[in-house]
């Protein structure tokens, strides 16, 4: 038995037809994954409302689906500004942000592709929060207060953004700069400041070394007195001894009335004492 053939017109045409109708079912639908959003365009109108996750029919060939990403986006934006003082100020920001999914239409209407965000409103955007934040406070204070300043730039940025669709999640400054001019005068304030510590560290130093000889003075001093009262003391009792050695001498063989008999309680200056009276007493 025979297969019958079709003919080749009737060939053709059958694969044409199912060439449409794969065709048409690959454009008649678009499948979402978590952390995108599209945005579907009829004759080149936007349709409103946001296609999230999952599949969404869509009418073929009439039809085009812009699928913008929802997660988390990180682009490095550098700015320039001058400050307070007049001193040129430049910085490089790491801006953490992601589109808001109930603005990704009207995203789509007015600024397009993602690549048109960054380079269209981001980045100037950031230029003119960067010259608020910058402009409210001098050079030095820039650097020193750099959180404060970072604290303006962000409130500056998010008012910003936020009316683009944007939502700003973090910003960090990754650089910070300034003239070489400003670089050198703090050099040199830097190198002042560090003489003038060394100069009061110096000044206190020999404040405590002349109150160090005040109390060696003093103390000497105070030793000299010392000595002088007790070698007064021991002088008057050597007189006292003289007289009584004098006396019992002129007295021929007579017993004197003071006899030394020994260390007194002044140290190694001999001590007498009234012999008679002891004898009166035994």
């Amino acid at each position: 038995m025979k297969t019958q053939q079709l003919p080749n017109w009737q060939t053709t045409v059958f694969g044409l037809v199912v060439a449409i109708s794969v065709l048409l079912g690959l454009n008649s639908f678009v499948i979402l994954t978590p952390g995108q959003a599209g945005v579907i365009s009829i004759l080149g109108k936007a349709r409103d409302g946001a296609l999230l996750e999952g599949i969404h029919l869509k009418p073929p060939f009439i039809s085009v689906i812009d699928v913008y990403d929802l997660t988390v986006q990180k682009f490095e934006v550098p700015a320039e500004s001058s400050t307070k003082d007049l001193q040129n100020l430049t910085a490089r920001f790491a801006i953490n942000f992601r589109i808001d999914p109930v603005e990704v239409v009207q995203v789509r209407r007015k600024q397009g592709s993602l690549e048109n965000i960054v380079s269209k409103i981001i980045a100037p955007q950031t230029q003119e929060a960067f010259k608020i934040a910058a402009a409210k406070r001098t050079v030095e204070e820039a650097i020193t207060k750099r959180t404060e300043l970072k604290e303006d730039f962000d409130n500056a940025l998010g008012s910003r953004l936020n009316k683009y669709g944007i939502i700003v999640l973090d910003t960090s400054v990754v650089d910070l700069t300034f003239s070489p001019e400003f670089a050198k005068a703090v050099e040199e304030k830097q190198i002042a400041e560090q003489k003038a510590q060394r100069a009061v560290y110096v000044a206190r130093e020999a404040e405590q070394e002349a109150q160090a000889d005040i109390n060696r003075a003093k103390g000497k001093a105070e030793a000299q007195r010392l000595l002088a009262e007790t070698l007064k003391a021991q002088g008057g009792q050597l007189v006292l001894q003289k007289e009584a050695i004098e006396a019992w001498r002129s007295g021929g063989a007579q017993m004197p009335n003071f006899l030394i008999i020994g260390e007194g309680s002044q140290g190694s200056i001999p001590f007498i004492f009234n012999v008679e009276k002891n004898q009166n007493k035994s």
